[in-house]
């Protein structure tokens, strides 16, 4: 998630334990692991890391991990403050596909002014890209579809001088800005191609589609044709408009993309009385974040295109207003890239709050598939779909790949996590019959699963899940099956009150630099884990009780957000820093480690830590100004593709690299950097 749009506000007033309070404690007991008490009971939870030691019982750690470190191919670079990006030497970066790129002859070329219309933006790469997916064709490595998830937006460069308001009233006054704004959120799905080591857009091929802010979707699963999602466009609840706020993504073993809704409760307002589920996922009646609304009734709208952002129950019921138009948002979201006839789809059974990114388990044949995906918001949760069909491989090569999803993705259960004291956990499931903390069931408070998932929040507050630091992406080990969660920050975890404990993940008030987790779910019983600590985030000048992990100038950061697991076992992690203690010494970044090679030697916070830190490099860092977001490679691993969101005075050139002159402005415009190895050999080895 962008800083851009977080929404500060604590939305979870619950009194569940905090994951500050877990930690604690669990602290203590690392130190008598450390000591060598209890550590057969960590290897029997799942000994993350212990796999991973020499097969000699006589070597030392410490030298091991030095050894095993020389597998990255490139030593970690220098922290950087530019208008360009930074890769290893060896290394190139290319612009593509950014901001208004056309996909097809119906839009103009980008107008560096900011004046192609809002026809030309529904027909060209979006605004602040995110999330994204390579998916080949054909199994190639140089021809492929690039799925693009597109934030949010910036008022002022998407327009010439920002928009237009009224000087008296201050409301918005031009219906095509506003649908140009629209038109810019959403999805990209663009065909690339390379050719003479350069890669493009291949402009007005088939594939080639947007799904904007106000495109067509359906509702799949239990919320489909429910009563809280009729409205006078959907009488029978059966469709939503648009896919708004798109962060992070996923993709599923059957080749869908999915993209993932997370800040949209700041599209529409309440001025009425809010339902509970409303004030509990953050829906405001203060006016919305870009005042679409405000052009309601315009002579020029249609089917109350701009009027459906206001929710405020004005009518006799459901179908004279759009009280119910946020229900159709905040979901994980289907869509083919192959067939751009296709439905995007809905799938309400993964649960419907913020969502940050998605990611599948590793599927084995007979077992139902899982999907993870975190809410980014402050003391919230991680979530897990569990899907109510086992898995058939066979179903990875059919073509009606969302008859495929249906199959998958739109019966199952649906839990919350609870990380206890000890390294374990528990999988909570948000059904009716699910028991609550206060001795009652779900059943006492929804009237069925679809009431649930369309308060999913607070359904998990009531089962007593645990509020943790903004949990965003989450990736998955392709090596091992561990899963890896990025918690990115919390400065509202001050202590002051029980339900704010003492601390995040870590010894330490305020956690303004985040830390990344994972945890192995059991075999035979999807209800239980067992959890670890990855690294932490500080600056290299803190203190040891702050810079846990012994992070140095070539690998400190703040705010871990993007996270992936490339197809060798490679973690790369991305970061939104907030932290200044980090950003005055570089911009935002891509550090890379691989887990497998490190040895879990029984330190008290973290995998990585002082002895090993070494092996987690810096390989990226961005332009100004800018986040670093979504991360995409090719089959062959020779082509990487890592987004640019919101940079300041950015791109200059095709080449990624080159910094904008001293003394020059440009547009700032949200891209993809395409980064090879100038060897042509395979990225980050």
């Amino acid at each position: 998630m962008s800083k851009a749009t977080q929404d500060p506000k604590r939305y979870n007033h619950s009194s569940n334990t905090p994951f500050s309070r877990v930690l604690e404690k669990e602290i203590s007991r690392r130190s008598l692991l450390k000591n060598g008490a209890g550590l057969a009971a960590l290897t029997m939870m799942g000994g993350f890391g212990l796999s991973a030691c020499s097969d000699d019982n006589d070597s030392d750690n410490s030298d091991e991990g030095q050894a095993l470190s020389t597998r990255l191919g490139f030593e970690s670079i220098a922290g950087s403050r530019t208008d360009a990006v930074s890769v290893p030497p060896g290394y190139s970066a290319q612009v593509l596909a950014p901001w208004g790129t056309p996909l097809n002859s119906s839009a103009a070329a980008w107008q560096d002014d900011g004046s192609n219309s809002a026809e030309d933006q529904l027909n060209a790469v979006g605004m602040h890209h995110d999330g994204m997916r390579f998916f080949p064709l054909n199994d190639s490595s140089t021809d492929g579809l690039l799925c693009i998830n597109h934030e949010y937006i910036d008022q002022n460069a998407l327009h010439p001088t920002g928009p237009t308001r009224d000087e008296s009233s201050g409301l918005r006054t031009v219906a095509e800005e506003i649908r140009k704004e629209i038109y810019a959120h959403g999805v990209t799905v663009v065909r690339i191609q390379k050719s003479a080591g350069r890669w493009s857009v291949v402009t007005d091929d088939e594939h080639n589609r947007r799904i904007t802010g106000a495109s067509e979707c359906d509702i799949a699963g239990p919320l489909a044709g429910h009563a809280d999602l009729i409205t006078p466009y959907s009488p029978n609840g059966l469709l939503a408009r648009g896919t708004l706020n798109n962060c992070g993504n996923g993709y599923t073993p059957w080749g869908t993309y999915l993209t993932c809704e997370e800040n949209w409760p700041g599209y529409f307002c309440n001025h009425g009385t809010m339902s509970e589920a409303q004030q509990r996922i953050g829906l405001s009646s203060e006016p919305t974040r870009y005042g679409w609304e405000e052009l309601a009734g315009d002579a020029s709208e249609t089917d109350d295109e701009f009027g459906r952002f206001n929710v405020t129950p004005l009518g006799s019921d459901a179908t004279a207003d759009y009280r119910n138009e946020a229900n159709g948002h905040g979901y994980v979201v289907e869509i083919d890239p192959y067939d751009p006839t296709s439905r995007v789809v809905k799938r309400s059974a993964l649960g419907r709050f913020r969502h940050e990114s998605v990611a599948a388990a590793l599927p084995i044949a007979g077992k139902p598939l899982v999907f993870y995906s975190g809410h980014d918001s402050r003391f919230e949760y991680v979530y897990k779909f569990v899907s109510a069909a086992d898995w058939d491989p066979t179903d990875a090569d059919r073509s009606d790949r969302m008859a495929v999803g249906a199959k998958y993705l739109d019966e199952g259960t649906l839990y919350v996590a609870r990380f206890d004291e000890g390294g374990t956990g528990q999988w909570l499931p948000l059904t009716p019959a699910s028991p609550t903390t206060d001795g009652g069931t779900l059943a006492d408070t929804f009237a069925d699963q679809a009431a649930i998932i369309l308060n999913t929040c607070g359904a998990a507050d009531l089962v007593g899940a645990t509020p943790m630091d903004r949990p965003e992406w989450i990736a998955v080990d392709p090596l091992s099956g561990d899963v890896y969660a990025t918690m990115t920050n919390n400065t509202a975890r001050t202590g002051d009150d029980a339900d704010n404990g003492v601390n995040a993940a870590n010894p330490r008030l305020d956690n303004a630099y985040g830390h990344i987790i994972r945890w192995r779910d059991d075999a035979d019983d999807a209800t239980a884990m067992s959890w670890d600590f990855v690294v932490f985030g500080a600056p290299d000048d803190a203190d040891a009780g702050t810079n846990l992990s012994g992070l140095t100038a070539l690998n400190q950061f703040a705010s871990p957000d993007g996270l992936v697991f490339d197809d060798r076992g490679i973690l790369w992690i991305q970061t939104d820093n907030g932290a200044e203690a980090v950003t005055e010494d570089t911009n935002d970044q891509i550090l890379l480690v691989i887990p497998a090679e490190l040895v879990d030697s029984g330190n008290d916070t973290a995998l990585i830590n002082a002895d090993n830190q070494h092996i987690l490099r810096r390989f990226f860092v961005g332009p100004n100004g800018c986040e670093v977001t979504g991360l995409a490679y090719t089959p062959d691993n020779l082509n990487f593709f890592a987004n640019i969101q919101h940079p300041a005075n950015w791109p200059y050139s095709d080449d990624a690299a080159e910094a904008t002159p001293d003394g020059t402005s440009v547009r700032p415009r949200a891209a993809t950097v395409a980064i090879s190895k100038d060897d042509g050999g395979e990225v980050g080895l």
